[in-house]
């Protein structure tokens, strides 16, 4: 029986050049309007009782090859389930194996967030007592942006994921973010609820992540540029998020990615930001100090540079909340590989533990919140 390999489905991409034997030959498509790639996501059909190999040949040429060292590919055989699978990168090809065990089996850069998930936790939560939907606007391709707002008190709290569609970890970490949030039995977010009023957006780029995008919007636009001057025209899912923040004011954001290279979840600021003071930085670092001491799933030790005073880049989304309202603004990222320093030889950073991950930095904000 010939094997059959699909990604024509809601966040597939994959293209075949060939079929030969035990042996198939891949490329990642690139970003519709963009030279960006690196997200994949296919389906195997005719697996079983074969042992087959997968080479994706132009990895080596995608927007990050600095990840795929140390990389392993995440393995489904149920798409709800996803293990590490033995991977090779070499010579610019990624190459890794199914062993025949299963008649269907699914492969991707990290495990999936399909948009029918994002609309089943949606309509979850805004059934849940005391949370509010509302729909900021809709993107190039006419799809919602969907925030739930939650929480009584004076202090406004923004957290948003998958400007990156392709970085699916974020919108676990805000799943689960919403997840302990509505726990009405936990008395310390009851506590936060009372001092802060939540607004969640748990996917900025929709119609990327049902195309199967890593970084871009359904215009090839890399939407964490486009905070200092958003359009209607190029990136009207950032012009809706932000009109409505400047109804609200921020008192504290996180924005929430993946990362393709670090083997650790770390944390990026607002440093050279024109409108920094001293204040505003010191709670941005006692956050970090608290999240490493929370949970053994955040380390200080590695992450991005900082920028020199002035000159920090106002089209990223951080850097202009932190300069727009005096917010303490931050980057979450996760990793596409393992949190190294915790590592799990099975699962590697998985969705459990992005979940895990929002839980942590919901408490230590807890902690912090009289302060911010």
């Amino acid at each position: 029986m010939s094997i059959s390999i699909n990604a024509a489905f809601d966040s597939g991409n994959i293209r075949v050049v060939g079929i030969e034997g035990d042996i198939a030959t891949l490329e990642i498509v690139t970003d519709r309007h963009s030279d960006f790639y690196q997200w994949f996501h296919f389906r195997v059909a005719g697996a079983h009782g074969r042992a087959l190999t997968y080479r994706i040949v132009n990895a080596g040429g995608s927007a990050y090859p600095p990840g795929w060292p140390g990389y392993k590919v995440r393995m489904s055989t149920d798409r709800e389930t996803w293990r590490l699978a033995p991977t090779r990168y070499a010579d610019g090809a990624l190459e890794f194996g199914s062993d025949g065990s299963s008649e269907l089996v699914w492969f991707a850069y990290f495990a999936p967030y399909t948009m029918n998930r994002h609309d089943a936790l949606i309509a979850r939560m805004a059934r849940e007592p005391g949370v509010t939907h509302r729909e900021l606007g809709q993107t190039l391709d006419g799809r919602a942006i969907d925030c739930l707002t939650l929480g009584d008190g004076p202090k406004p709290v923004w957290l948003y994921a998958r400007q990156h569609p392709g970085e699916t970890m974020a919108e676990y970490w805000a799943e689960g973010a919403l997840e302990r949030l509505t726990d009405t039995a936990n008395p310390v977010m009851a506590a936060l609820r009372e001092k802060a009023t939540f607004h969640i957006v748990p996917n900025m780029n929709p119609d990327g992540s049902f195309r199967g995008h890593l970084r871009t919007n359904a215009a090839g636009v890399n939407l964490n540029r486009e905070w200092h001057a958003p359009t209607l025209e190029k990136s009207p899912e950032v012009l809706c998020v932000r009109n409505a923040m400047d109804a609200t004011g921020v008192a504290f954001a996180m924005d929430v990615h993946g990362d393709e290279s670090i083997p650790a979840n770390f944390i990026a600021g607002f440093e050279g930001i024109p409108n920094w003071t001293d204040a505003q930085g010191e709670a941005f670092y006692d956050f970090q100090r608290r999240l490493t001491a929370h949970t053994p799933d955040f380390q200080m030790e590695q992450g991005y540079g900082k920028s020199a005073p002035g000159k920090a880049n106002l089209t990223m989304s951080t850097n202009q909340l932190a300069n727009r309202f005096g917010a303490v603004a931050m980057t979450l990222e996760m990793p596409f590989k393992d949190h190294d320093a915790n590592a799990d030889a099975e699962f590697g950073w998985s969705p459990e533990r992005c979940k895990r991950l929002a839980g942590s930095c919901l408490e230590v904000l807890a902690d912090m919140i009289d302060g911010i």
